[in-house]
């Protein structure tokens, strides 16, 4: 795997480094900055672009801005992106649009190092991987008029665990249920989601960024006429 790593953090970047190359991944560049990044990403075509959200100049969204920008113009290349704090309003714009080969994780599991390897080469793969921290708030931002209104409780659990990146099997081992439930589950999400048959994989990126961007983006108020 070839990555390129834009992080602005002196220690985190090297530590980073270090990590991945003693895990067989080929760092072909590590900058500071989103305009390095995205200069590198164009050189190297790399199967793997992993970004720091807040970065120089202004130290607000450039990382992400630029992930978008790699989701744009290089498709080949999957994003991964790692953030202090879960920045709601860009979730649903970087997880929206091909949903293939896009991550987004919180810096702490990068202190777990094997799920970060795994959600890592998952990503590169055409996987998705969310934070289970992310998932959490923007489910509760969740509207109620939203399309995931008609998911019980349990279809929400399978849902925000397969944001997470997580198989059935996997799925069924955290909620200590059989596999054949979760499949259960999968399906009538699918149904009552109205994701037509399209490829098992395929249908499950696209329930959990419908479930996202549904949070993401809760309907305004309604107004009462007095």
């Amino acid at each position: 795997m070839r990555v390129v790593l834009a992080e602005d953090s002196v220690l985190l970047r090297e530590g980073l480094v270090q990590l991945l190359r003693a895990e067989g991944v080929d760092v072909v560049a590590a900058v500071g900055d989103a305009e390095e990044a995205l200069r590198a990403v164009a050189r190297h075509e790399p199967d793997l672009a992993l970004f720091d959200v807040r970065m120089p100049p202004t130290f607000t969204d450039e990382g992400l801005r630029a992930a978008l920008v790699v989701r744009e113009q290089h498709p080949a290349t999957a994003v991964l992106v790692l953030s202090q704090y879960v920045e709601e309003r860009y979730a649903a714009d970087l997880l929206g649009g091909r949903a293939r080969g896009v991550g987004y994780l919180l810096k702490d599991r990068v202190g777990d190092v094997e799920e970060f390897l795994d959600a890592l080469h998952r990503v590169a793969a055409g996987g998705t991987a969310v934070d289970p921290e992310v998932v959490a708030q923007l489910l509760s931002r969740a509207r109620r008029d939203d399309p995931l209104e008609g998911l019980t409780p349990r279809e929400l659990e399978v849902l925000a665990l397969m944001a997470e990146g997580r198989s059935n099997t996997a799925v069924a081992a955290r909620l200590v249920v059989s596999d054949k439930a979760v499949e259960k589950h999968v399906s009538s999400i699918f149904a009552k989601l109205g994701l037509a048959p399209a490829g098992e994989d395929h249908r499950r990126v696209l329930a959990v960024l419908r479930h996202l961007e549904a949070a993401a983006h809760p309907a305004p108020p309604s107004r009462r006429t007095p």
